[in-house]
């Protein structure tokens, strides 16, 4: 009998409702506070808003919500908010704040049925981050009661970079900065300093792809310069539908035939990777150019000389054609290399995360452009040096073709001079002579400065 008795009171406690129904919580949300981004971040004030609604039956005289230890409700104001349906009820209350802890005192016993929502504003989470969980408890006339906890609010550590930001926002120079409309829309401090470390690894792929493309793009662009210099006219055939097929038509349009024509054919390979490829195939097509015209750009007697010399056509290439060539391409290729570069932001449309996806994302969740400012930076970061190497080659290389520049101290140029010298000398002997045979008036004055022999000039 005892244990029925046990089993018919277990029956009762789980069919009849319970104190802990008498304030349910429905959900607690947190406004993003990260600048040019959607997330919250902890020890930065946000605002926090908790809902719960009175059941059945039901009156409650206090709320209290609790955060983990780290987290704060000092310095907060808290709007209180009654609904019943899509009416606004009459409530008020006093909200005191302690720490990680907030105490709502209604001034009337809130009814059944009614949505009872508490807007904190100025609170802040617990620096460190994580999922934050909004816990407390409440009174009714049974006394007070547990509240449920609230789903788990994602929250960012506050670092370093966060820390310098909220300076930036308290500072009244960036303030008036930023009340400007053209300077706060392209040159928002906090939001390009966000930007500086969000986009780095876009910027790191974009060298990456670059600088993996780049050298099998030599590689095709020197064996189709020498097929389109090839005796054979099928080969030069091929070459030529090859470089003016790729030069003449978009790189654009070639990335969305790789990108979305290979799938198609169930070939499918990492973005990422298809990147490098389209990158390198493009811009072998200009190399290729590049490649054949410095080639052909050395005289025709190199060539000449070369087989006089018993030299067959590969080894004259290669060892007196192709250094020429190089050196003379050098500005070009670097030139090529700086449009490669800057043409993997067209990747972004296909979906690589790169410099340009990242801040095209960036943009969009801050509304600002500066994020795109921040970008140009990225690019010219690489591309300015790129360019100063360019104009000096190019100067240095004019300044050797007119003939300047130090010569070098070698045997031959020694002979040079002393053959120079040595005619120098028999001139002034000549010159000697002739003064011998016509005296002057001044060669009676002059004739002790005179050196007696030519051995002695």
């Amino acid at each position: 009998m005892a244990f029925m008795a046990l089993c018919c009171a277990l029956a009762l406690t789980l069919l009849l409702p319970t104190n802990a129904l008498a304030l349910t919580t429905n959900k607690a949300t947190a406004r993003p506070n990260q600048d040019g981004g959607s997330g919250v971040i902890g020890g930065l004030t946000t605002r926090l808003t908790w809902e719960g609604t009175v059941d059945e039956g039901e009156e409650v005289s206090s709320i209290t919500l609790m955060l983990p230890v780290g987290g704060t409700f000092d310095g907060s104001s808290t709007k209180i908010t009654a609904l019943e349906g899509l009416s606004r009820a009459n409530v008020e209350g006093v909200a005191t704040a302690n720490g990680n802890q907030l105490d709502v005192v209604f001034s009337e016993a809130v009814g059944e049925g009614l949505l009872i929502r508490l807007e904190v504003e100025g609170m802040a989470f617990p620096p460190e981050g994580g999922d934050v969980v909004v816990s407390g408890t409440y009174v009714n006339a049974e006394g007070t009661q547990t509240l449920a906890d609230s789903k788990p609010i994602t929250t960012i550590a506050n670092t370093a970079l966060q820390s310098m930001i909220a300076a930036l926002d308290e500072s009244e120079l960036v303030q008036a900065w930023n009340s400007n409309p053209f300077l706060g829309m392209f040159f928002k401090p906090q939001l390009l300093l966000t930007a500086l470390f969000s986009l780095a690894p876009g910027w790191l792929l974009c060298l990456v792809i670059v600088c993996i493309a780049y050298p099998f793009a030599i590689v095709l662009g020197l064996i189709f310069a020498f097929m389109k210099i090839s005796k054979h006219r099928i080969v030069r055939a091929i070459a030529i539908v090859y470089i003016n097929v790729l030069r003449g038509t978009p790189l654009f349009l070639q990335i969305y035939i790789m990108f979305f024509g290979l799938p198609m054919m169930n070939i499918n390979i990492n973005n990422n990777v298809l990147g490098v490829i389209v990158i390198a195939i493009n811009a072998s097509a200009y190399l290729a150019e590049i490649f054949r015209a410095g080639i052909q750009s050395i005289p025709q007697g190199q060539y000449e000389a070369a087989s006089s010399l018993g030299m067959s056509y590969f080894q004259t290439m290669f060892s007196i054609i192709l250094p020429q060539t190089i050196r003379r391409v050098i500005p070009t290729v670097t030139s090529d290399f700086i449009t490669s570069y800057k043409d993997t932001s067209l990747l972004s449309s296909v979906g690589v995360m790169e410099l340009m996806m990242f801040s095209k994302n960036l943009t969009s969740v801050s509304g600002n452009m500066t994020p795109y400012v921040a970008a140009a930076l990225f690019y010219l970061v690489v591309t300015l040096p790129l360019i100063k190497v360019v104009t000096i080659i190019e100067n240095r290389m004019a300044h050797a073709e007119r003939g300047g520049g130090p010569r070098p101290k070698g045997k031959a140029t020694q002979i040079e001079e002393d053959a120079e010298d040595e005619l120098m000398t028999q001139e002034f002997a000549v010159h000697a002579e002739a003064l011998d045979e016509k005296p002057s008036p001044w060669t009676a004055v002059l004739s002790p400065l005179r050196p007696s022999s030519v051995s002695e000039v």
